[in-house]
């Protein structure tokens, strides 16, 4: 049986994030399919054709009496017909007869188990379509016998599907992303004509354009920008029928994953085809608000289970969606991301997580937005009970936080900056040695930053600080050559930024010279042992 999480959404139909998919079945359902043709051919029984007959005449009273019959001819006309719109229509028929009444996908678990025909197969099956609405509406329909029912998808099925949808969004977003940057070439180029066009007078004097001349230019980019947009998502037509760019449908594919991840046995499911790296990978991304509100959406419900709230900052979910806030404008954006904050220290049953969490918090800058929020008026209360919540609890962590902790969340982050910490000197006496706890875990992670990092600032810091780590650790030099971390410190040293190459040649130099003063330490203490009882040279008076 499925544990569904019900929230306020459950009752908001899937329009909103479904508007392609809406729109093309409204076309399809004023489509007529002549049956008979299909019964003459011998393609369906004729106990199908009366069955389906019916269902177009008089949908809600023949189900009623023939429910059994009903879910039998769907079945078999999903199974063994072929031809795109004829399958169209009866996809659209299933989901409207789904949408009309949750209680009907118990209707086809029961009945389907009685006939013992499979409920999932045919429509998984029809995921490896090349027509992306016969694709992305057998994917909803998937997604409502999997979550409006008493029966769970078994498990191999479950994989399958949700490496689906993982699949589908990575490729939808990538996409997406690749129309938006052409959009953005080809309003540029408008644009820069403008300023090609209207850069002289009639004297062919060289002018600059007052405030209404530039508006006219801006609007005109507008404008084509949108001609652009539109020529570029709209419907096009190949051999008489209607083809969506695949990209259309990443709302779709979001709305089905939504749903999926409410019940909580799909949840650890999604994490093992690793389907949240999957979804911090397109958030890093700079996708609309309404994929970024969906996949947020996603890693809220994920999060009301303990152990994922746990987990979940190890994919930098928090940095990423500390980015995310800084930048929205959307209400609904804010109020998700402040949710999943919410959760992250609310759900985990390790306090010291929670700890971590809200260390992470302030190591991103929420405690700047948060305040920035408490100035602005939310007409949504859960908005401003969840500033007020976070506000508490990231006060509270900042005065528990030492300097240390401070800089092991900074470097875990993998968002180095240069934090007051780096340039003290007391602090590296005190704790450069403390990089060495639990298998060298933050120079670790210094040297991988090193390594992976195309930041300068990053890249600086991160050879800042080994340096600081070998002139402050005696046995340091001999640690980060064991890591390979000094041969990645000189291939720094010819870094094309000056301030990298003048950082990476300071490590060097620290590198190179530790062992000296240690030695130099060393001879000085031999000597004041041979002579215990020897007064200290004397300068000059």
């Amino acid at each position: 049986m499925t544990t569904a999480l019900y929230l306020p959404e459950d009752n908001i139909d899937m329009i909103a994030a479904t508007s392609v998919l809406q729109q093309q079945a409204a076309d399809i359902r004023t489509k007529t399919i002549n049956w008979a043709s299909y019964m003459q051919s011998q393609m369906i029984s004729q106990e199908d054709f009366q069955a389906i007959s019916a269902l177009d005449k008089s949908r809600a009273s023949y189900l009623a009496q023939n429910s059994t019959q009903v879910v039998k001819t769907l079945l078999n006309l999903v199974s063994h017909l072929s031809k795109d719109s004829t399958i169209q229509y009866i996809l659209v028929l299933l989901d409207d007869l789904l949408q009309e009444d949750r209680s009907r996908v118990d209707l086809f678990h029961e009945t389907s188990g009685k006939l013992k025909q499979c409920v999932w197969g045919p429509f998984l099956n029809l995921l490896n379509r090349q027509d992306g609405f016969i694709v992305n509406m057998a994917s909803r329909i998937l997604a409502k016998f999997a979550c409006w029912g008493h029966e769970t998808m078994p498990k191999s099925d479950l994989n399958f599907y949700l490496q689906f949808l993982k699949d589908q969004l990575a490729s939808n977003s990538t996409a997406y992303l690749q129309e938006m940057a052409l959009m953005a070439k080809r309003a540029q180029t408008i644009i820069v004509h403008t300023h090609g066009q209207h850069g002289k007078d009639h004297h062919g004097h060289q002018y600059s354009p007052n405030v209404a001349q530039m508006q006219q230019r801006h609007d005109l980019a507008n404008e084509s920008y949108r001609e652009v947009r539109s020529s570029s998502s709209s419907e096009k037509q190949q051999d008489g029928k209607c083809v969506i760019p695949n990209n259309e449908y990443i709302q779709s594919v979001a709305r089905c994953l939504q749903m999926m991840l409410r019940v909580d046995d799909y949840r650890f499911a999604f994490v093992s085809v690793d389907g949240i790296s999957t979804l911090i990978r397109i958030l890093s991304t700079r996708v609309n608000f309404q994929v970024q509100y969906q996949l947020i959406f996603c890693l809220w419900v994920l999060t009301f289970n303990p152990l994922l709230a746990a987990k979940m900052n190890k994919f930098s979910v928090i940095p990423i969606l500390a980015d995310i806030l800084s930048d929205c404008a959307k209400e609904k954006v804010t109020r998700i991301i402040l949710a999943v904050f919410r959760n992250l220290i609310e759900k985990p049953e390790d306090s010291s997580v929670a700890k971590d969490h809200c260390i992470a918090m302030v190591q991103c800058k929420v405690l700047k937005q948060l305040s920035i929020l408490e100035q602005r008026r939310f007409d949504d209360e859960d908005i401003t009970a969840d500033v007020e919540y976070l506000s508490e609890k990231l006060q509270n962590s900042v005065q528990d936080l030492s300097s240390f902790d401070e800089y092991a969340t900074e470097v875990r982050s993998g968002r180095l900056e240069w934090s007051p910490v780096h340039k003290s000197a007391k602090f590296w006496r005190e704790n450069a040695q403390r990089l060495n706890e639990k298998n060298y875990e933050l120079l670790r992670i210094l040297v991988h930053l090193l390594e992976t990092s195309k930041d300068a600032i990053i890249l600086s810091v991160a050879c800042f600080d080994i340096g600081e780590y070998v002139r402050h650790y005696p046995r340091g030099k001999h640690v980060l050559e064991q890591l390979g971390g000094k041969q990645i410190v000189m291939q720094h040293l010819g870094h094309e930024d000056p301030n990298v190459r003048y950082e990476a040649l300071l490590a060097v130099q620290k590198l190179m010279v530790h062992n000296w003063e240690y030695l130099g330490k060393q001879l000085e203490k031999e000597n004041e042992n041979q002579k215990p009882g020897a007064a200290p040279i004397a300068g000059k008076a």
